[in-house]
């Protein structure tokens, strides 16, 4: 940890309107990959992030705002490990380092990291850092979400930090490389260069900015910016009550033994400072659901920045914070153990510090969000004998908390990442949507309702293709606060053919191999978000306008909330009265038992 020692020199007008140039500096950067990249999980969902980093340590300086913020998270990473690998050969001007390595720069092999040296007058000033989330990238199962891998291997191909420039000059045998171990050579050739081009761009505005303003008031400005966001990450966890608190969650399994994994954290806060101690958590797994220290300690960044949203993005977040994560962990897993389903083990780490905090901070308190991105594959050949790939995630439910219900069909808390529009889709790939529609049903109810989650139903339109789900929130439901009920679970299943049954997964959230023939299809209904408080304090009229817009069925409004409507629909308020209080005294028997 640092010492937090905040300037007085900087005026607060140059500090605001530094930090909005920086700020802007990032943005753009993000804003120049989703505009050229060729992949749309990078175009449209927005799976990429771009931030600038401390030239000694590698520390997030700043990060835009429209990426992925774990990925910010796991960046500083990214970037010390290259100045780990450069300490005896220094970068020149002009180098730029490209790597994937999930152990080091955290999260998967998708996840392509290009890290670039600023330099002025002859020294790094900073680093600029792009991270973009590839199409494909080899291993056996295209798109790369393997949930049977047992090695990293079997997820993708391993490129270390290698220069992808040197002195300004590309390697191509580099991106020769990169091409051949893809089912998409293209596309990986298009979010390459677009990458290049952010990178380029935010080392243009970089030096702009240092030109107009002077490299010694920028240095000052990132000193202010950190010092500030440790001071009030201390002052709020000041103001929490000192003690331990708990939670725990499951995932479903590791995709190759079908037993209940545990995430969890003791949260003790003393004073200013606080631990992260994840130490009951599992221990490493054969399945892909491990997590590398860097993702681990990246998800508690973007938990805690859901918790305390004014703080300045940077690593000052953490420094008040110590986290402890043993080794041999799920949570701290080393090469060669597979880890291309991170994204579900990192939404159950930011699941149990909500619902443990929540428990000492009641404002901040929320249900858990759907919890799991639903990652699909579907592949085949075109007529013309090329290939097509389609991965992409899948929306649902956010939790209810004390200021309103869950957002419905949004994107996991782990990002600013989009949903892409079906018709992108359609347009790209031999397949139809013959469902996009909410999830009846699917958000916990509460005073604050859960958020729902969505249906989706995908037709394959040529003559075969394979299909691969990745999942997570089977079997253990999001959960609420309080008396708030739990989120629907996930559900997945296919029909081989048109006519054909549906079936499931064996191990209820992850396939490999699925065969689909024309007209066969996938369907994926995912979790709504858990509810906040307790549903028979909703307002009446609420339960009906949900009702009427086809969020709860009528079983859900009677037995959950315990609203009765007459014959015509309208609402019988004796009969409500007499519900409301048969379930109050259902309760009050349970809690006594």
């Amino acid at each position: 940890m640092t010492e937090a020692k905040a300037s007085q020199k900087i005026n607060p007008v140059v500090l605001a309107v530094l930090r909005g140039r920086l700020e802007q500096i990032a943005d753009e950067m993000d804003a120049t990959l989703f505009r050229s990249a060729f992949n749309p999980i990078i175009a449209e969902a927005h799976d990429a992030s771009h931030g600038l980093y401390d030239a000694q340590t590698g520390d997030t300086l700043v990060q835009g705002k429209e990426g992925l913020p774990v990925f910010v998270g796991v960046m500083a990473f990214a970037v010390k490990y290259v100045i780990e690998k450069t300490a005896t050969m220094p970068p020149d001007e002009g180098d730029v380092y490209i790597f994937n390595d999930p152990y080091e720069g955290g999260t998967h092999l998708s996840d392509f990291k290009l890290v670039r040296p600023v330099f002025r007058e002859g020294k790094i000033f900073c680093w600029l850092a792009s991270v973009g989330h590839w199409h494909d990238v080899g291993g056996n199962v295209p798109g790369n979400y393997n949930p049977v891998a047992t090695e990293s291997f079997a997820e993708g191909v391993h490129i270390p930090p290698v220069k992808l420039f040197r002195k300004g000059v590309l390697q191509n045998d580099i991106v020769d490389i990169l091409k051949t171990n893809s089912r998409l050579p293209l596309s990986v050739y298009g979010d390459l260069n677009a990458q290049i081009s952010a990178l380029e761009l935010g080392e243009k505005r970089l030096f702009d900015l240092l030109d107009e303003c002077g490299d010694d008031t920028v240095k000052s400005v990132f000193a202010e910016l950190r010092a500030r966001a440790h001071l009030q990450m201390e002052a709020h966890i000041g103001q929490l009550t000192d003690g331990t608190v708990s939670a725990s969650d499951w995932l479903d399994n590791d995709g190759i033994v079908d037993q209940p994994l545990v995430v969890a954290v003791d949260i003790h806060v003393r004073g200013k400072k606080m631990v992260l101690d994840f130490s009951r958590s599992a221990e490493a797994v054969a399945g892909p659901v491990n997590i590398s220290r860097s993702t681990a300690i990246a998800a508690c960044y973007v938990a805690l920045k859901h918790l305390f949203p004014d703080v300045p993005a940077n690593a000052g977040v953490l420094d008040p914070i110590d986290i402890v994560i043993p080794e041999g962990s799920l949570l701290s897993a080393t090469a060669p153990r597979p880890v291309g389903g991170y994204t579900e083990t990192i939404l159950r780490i930011i699941d149990v510090i909500f619902s443990a905090i929540g428990k000492i901070a009641p404002k901040r308190a929320l249900g858990n969000a759907y919890g799991t991105i639903n990652a699909l594959s579907l592949a085949g050949h075109r007529e013309d004998g090329s290939r097509w790939v389609m991965f992409s995630f899948f929306g649902g439910g956010h939790g209810g908390h004390g200021s309103g219900d869950g957002l419905s069909h949004g994107n996991a808390p782990i990002s600013m990442a989009t949903i892409p529009p079906l018709e992108i889709f359609e347009a790209a790939y031999p397949i139809a949507f013959r469902q996009w529609a909410m999830r009846q049903d699917s958000g916990g109810a509460g005073r604050f309702r859960g958020g729902l989650g969505a249906t989706y139903q995908i037709e394959i339109l040529n003559e075969q293709a394979m299909g691969f789900f990745f999942g997570e929130r089977g079997r253990h439901a999001p959960c609420g606060v309080g008396a708030g009920a739990s989120g629907a679970l996930n559900r997945f299943s296919w029909q081989t053919a048109k006519s054909s049954e549906a079936q499931s997964p064996e191990m209820t959230s992850k396939k490999v191999g699925i065969h689909l023939q024309k007209g066969g299809s996938v369907l994926l209904q995912t979790p709504g978000g858990g509810g906040f408080g307790d549903p028979l304090e909703r307002p009446v009229e609420k339960v009906i306008e949900d009702f009427h817009m086809g969020y709860i069925s009528v079983p859900q409004m009677q037995e959950a909330y315990g609203v009765v409507l007459n014959e015509q629909g309208a609402l019988d308020g004796e009969a409500t009265d007499v519900r409301r209080a048969a379930l109050r005294q259902s309760r009050a028997e349970g809690d006594a038992v």
